[in-house]
Order: structure tokens, then C-alpha cells, then sequence
């Protein structure tokens, strides 16, 4: 079991069918449109020389790339590994030198933070995103251009093979590589599907960026498994994006506690037009309750909240539509594992620092040293 053929899969059941529009550049890609993307891509990394287990990392702001880079270095075994250009140079630094990928794509905007850490960093081979003015790179549209857009040859995969590497924050210590496996990209596309209830017919606007969990698989890998449709946003804009909701006719909508106070305060709010929104669903951190008390007094929507953990989900509770309106805590998905092994909690001082060349996070916190994650309410 594995997950290299999700976007082959979908492209053959709705070739024709749109599947993403990038609201930065107005462009539309039907699923026919996207897998030939990240077949062309593919094929761009193996004349590169990436082989399956090599890492390639991109340091951009959100767009088609992203999708083209998650889903075609699938198909040939090669780990995607985006970068939080929220970093310095110096943090990027480290986390670069800890995955190692021989990979790496640059957009415009950070031209300046790689040419700092760039003589450190010890890539093989730089492209370059949208223009970015870096020394030497190649092109990363020239490439696809080039490239077959044909379905390159797969190697041997099975569910634990690594499909990506998502670093955390390292608010205790260094950031960490959470090596996530293609089992856990497909089971969060089934258990998000089922549990939140969502189809082919949803729309769904992502609006935080793509280096992080939230971005890649609240909404947008679990939809476009499903055959719904994505609007991605390069960044976040309180008025552009509420525009968009109510034009683009979104059903479900990922937004973090700032971002549902910058809405609220955006002019217009109050009189937006959500009749399309089945329901807005909070995460990535506490939810003021006022905050969902000032949106419904102006807005009448649901409003679920939901809880991910990088590691271990990335989805892992979420609401229904009823409990949305009398429980401040969420309820686990359908077939996760929720509940983790209880061990002494002192043994957590005594974990190592982890790395990706060292055994990863998730499966050192499966395997034994793993106190209780958070506990039942009266309500469940």
C-alpha cells in the first residue's frame, strides 16, 4: 500500500474536471492538467539523478509548485521536504543540513536567505521558482517543459516508505524531521473524507502556507483525493480572500484563530454571503470562544474546531455539525488512533534529539516513550 498514484488515480476517473485554481496567477488546472504536471516533474528530478530516498526541499511562497513537487517526487520514491521560510537563515541552515536534500527549488522572494545560507548548505543543484534571480540555477518551467509528461517508472514501495518530511517548530530544541509515510498521506485522505464529510462537490480555499501539515492535508491532498476543487492563495488577504469565498462559492473553509479575527474585522464581513459554506472549521490553535460568539452573532454558520499533530495524523479530531454548537472540544476521526501508549511519563526527559538521519520522531514515540496526549472529557 502505498500513495505514488493518488493524483494518477483521480486523473483517470476526472481528467477533465477542475481541480485547482491559483488565485495569484487566475490560472486553472483540471486533475488531467496537475498529474501531467507532476509526471514532467518527475521526470525533471531522475534526469537531475533523484532516485527514490533522496530529499529535494523548495523555499517558496505557496503555488502550483508545491502540488506539482508533492505528488511527482512521489511517484518516484523521492521524499518532498518544504521549507518554513519564516526561518532566518541561520535556522534554515540547520534543518537544510539535517535532511540533506541534493534539491533546491528557490522562489523570488527569498533569493536574499539562500545566497546567505547557499555556501553551507551543501545542495547539488538549485532551480529557480518564478524568475528568481539565483546564480547558476536552472529553470524550473524550462524543466518541465522538457521533461515527458508521461508516468515515469516506479520503484518499490510499500506503505512505510517515507513520502515527506515536515520539520516542527523545535520549541524544546532543534526543529525535527517528522518522516511521514505513504500509508499515513492515504489513510488521512480516507479518514479526513469520511469523518468531515466531505465529496466531489466541495471547495475548499488554502490559505495557509504549504510547508506545514495544515496546508498540505486539512483540506487540500483529502479533497483533491475526493475530486473536489482547491483555491490556493499565495499568502492571506482578510478582503481578497473573503471576496473569493463568496465568488469561487467555497464549502469548506480551514482558517486559524487569526485569521477568523482578521475576517471579523475585515470591512464587509457582516454582510458576506456564506449560503455556499457548509461549515468553517478552526485549527492550529485554542479558539477564543468570544471569537466564535462574535461570528455567529453576524454571520449564521457552523463552525467546527479540529486538532492535527504533525506526527501522528496529521488530522486527528475534528466536530460534526451538531457538536459544533455545544462542545468546545473536538472528537476523534473515524479509524485514527487516538489514544496512544501510556508509559512513565518521566521517560520523556530521556529522549534523544531526533533527526531524519537518525530514527524519526513518529515511530521513536510509537515504539515506547509516549506519555498520554490529552484526555476525555464528560462530554467524550
Amino acid at each position: 500500500m502505498h500513495a505514488a498514484d493518488l493524483l494518477t488515480s483521480r486523473s483517470r476517473l476526472t481528467p477533465h474536471r477542475e481541480a485547482l485554481l491559483e488565485l495569484d496567477t487566475n490560472r486553472r488546472f483540471s486533475y488531467a492538467d496537475l498529474n501531467a504536471r507532476a509526471c514532467r516533474v518527475a521526470n525533471f528530478m531522475v534526469c537531475l539523478g533523484i532516485q527514490a530516498g533522496d530529499r529535494v526541499s523548495i523555499l517558496a511562497h505557496n503555488s502550483v509548485a508545491y502540488l506539482d513537487l508533492f505528488y511527482g517526487l512521489a511517484k518516484i520514491g523521492a521524499i518532498f521536504t518544504p521549507l518554513n521560510w519564516r526561518l532566518t537563515a541561520a535556522e534554515l541552515g540547520y534543518i537544510v543540513g539535517d535532511c540533506a536534500p541534493k534539491v533546491m527549488v528557490v522562489g523570488p522572494e527569498f533569493v536574499d536567505v539562500w545566497a546567505e545560507m547557499q555556501g553551507t548548505a551543501g545542495v547539488g543543484c538549485v532551480v529557480s521558482l518564478d524568475g528568481a534571480d539565483v546564480a547558476g540555477a536552472l529553470d524550473y518551467e524550462a524543466g518541465l517543459a522538457a521533461a515527458a509528461p508521461t508516468e515515469p517508472a516506479r520503484p518499490r514501495l510499500d506503505g512505510e516508505s517515507p513520502y515527506c518530511i515536515l520539520y516542527t517548530s523545535g520549541t524544546t530544541g532543534k526543529p525535527k524531521g517528522a518522516v511521514l509515510p505513504h500509508r499515513q498521506i492515504l489513510w488521512n485522505c480516507i479518514n479526513t473524507v469520511v469523518s468531515w464529510g466531505l465529496s466531489e462537490n466541495d471547495v475548499s480555499p488554502v490559505l495557509t502556507p504549504l510547508f506545514h501539515a495544515g496546508g498540505l492535508f486539512a483540506f487540500l491532498t483529502p479533497l483533491l483525493y475526493a475530486g473536489g476543487r482547491i483555491i490556493l492563495a499565495r499568502g492571506f488577504d482578510a478582503e481578497q480572500s473573503l471576496r473569493m469565498i463568496q465568488e469561487e462559492r467555497c464549502t469548506a473553509i480551514l482558517g486559524v484563530p487569526t485569521l477568523f479575527q482578521m475576517w471579523l474585522d475585515a470591512p464587509g464581513f457582516a454582510q458576506a454571503d456564506f449560503s455556499a459554506v457548509h461549515f468553517f472549521i478552526s485549527g492550529g490553535a485554542p479558539l477564543p470562544v468570544p471569537l466564535v460568539e462574535a461570528w455567529r452573532s453576524q454571520q449564521p454558520v457552523i463552525f467546527r474546531q479540529g486538532y492535527g499533530l504533525t506526527e501522528v495524523g496529521p488530522n486527528c479530531f475534528s466536530m460534526t455539525d451538531e457538536e459544533s454548537f455545544r462542545k468546545r472540544l473536538s472528537s476523534s476521526l473515524q479509524g485514527r488512533v487516538n489514544w496512544l501508549l501510556e508509559r512513565n511519563k518521566a521517560e520523556w526527559s530521556k529522549m534523544p534529539e531526533q533527526s531524519y538521519e537518525r530514527p524519526s520522531l513518529m515511530e521513536t514515540l510509537f515504539g515506547s516513550k509516549l506519555g498520554r496526549m490529552g484526555k476525555k472529557g464528560k462530554d467524550g
